[in-house]
């Protein structure tokens, strides 16, 4: 192995680790796996495939980041938390629990992944949202507030999800707005975003299904 300038090849794996990384005696850091800037990986964690840990990212416990992930900013991804396949956790979100983030996800912000959930496919969990216990986001879900124990809304449509993203914020692709918002502008954003008639209607029907169930979880509480 070629091993660059101010790294050094982990004695548990054969990886690259920065001088400037503390990665335990204990951990896996695989063959194509590399840690590097300020992360920590300690415990039992691995990383391995080609996943990368950078900035001043820490993972801990038994996690496993694997595949292409990679886990950078002041992330942290501890317990038996998996981040997988080509999924980003950044910025100062968190991982934990038994949660796996895997697909094309991306953790971010401050939001927090934790439990059993699942975070997959091309999904954005941001901001503050947390999502806990059984709860899954998948497709193209935008989940940004609040705290979520069970799988939040989610329309799997004929072209992109439409979620219920907290508060009273309808995400539907790249377009994020109050249902109010949508219900009064829906044929505009529908046609500036290319859909046809038909798919347009579709998309209404969609909005007043979640604009409903709404009012009866506001009756509710």
């Amino acid at each position: 192995m070629n091993i660059p300038e101010g790294y050094h090849q982990h004695s548990n794996g054969g990886g690259l680790a920065a001088d400037t990384a503390s990665v335990a005696e204990s951990a896996y850091v695989g063959p194509g796996a590399k840690v590097f800037g300020n992360a920590e990986v300690s415990g039992n964690a691995k990383v391995s495939g080609d996943a990368k840990v950078s900035g001043n990212a820490k993972v801990s416990g038994d996690a496993l980041v694997s595949g292409n992930a990679k886990v950078s900013g002041n992330a942290k991804v501890s317990g038996n938390a998996c981040v997988s396949g080509n999924a980003r956790v950044f910025d100062n979100a968190s991982v934990f629990g038994n949660a796996w983030v895997s697909g094309d996800a991306r953790v971010s912000g401050d939001a927090r992944v934790s439990g059993d959930a699942r975070v997959y496919d091309n999904a954005r969990v941001f901001g503050n949202a947390g999502v806990s216990g059984n709860a899954g986001v998948s497709g193209n879900a935008y989940v940004f507030e609040g705290n979520h124990e069970v799988t939040p809304l989610q329309i799997h449509g004929s072209i992109n999800t439409v979620c219920f993203s907290g508060n009273d914020i309808i995400t539907i692709g790249c377009e994020q707005h109050s249902i109010s918002h949508w219900l009064e502008n829906y044929e505009k954003i529908g046609k500036n975003n290319s859909y046809n008639k038909e798919e347009i209607e579709e998309y209404y029907y969609h909005l007043i299904y979640i604009h409903d169930w709404l009012m009866k979880k506001l009756e509710k509480d």
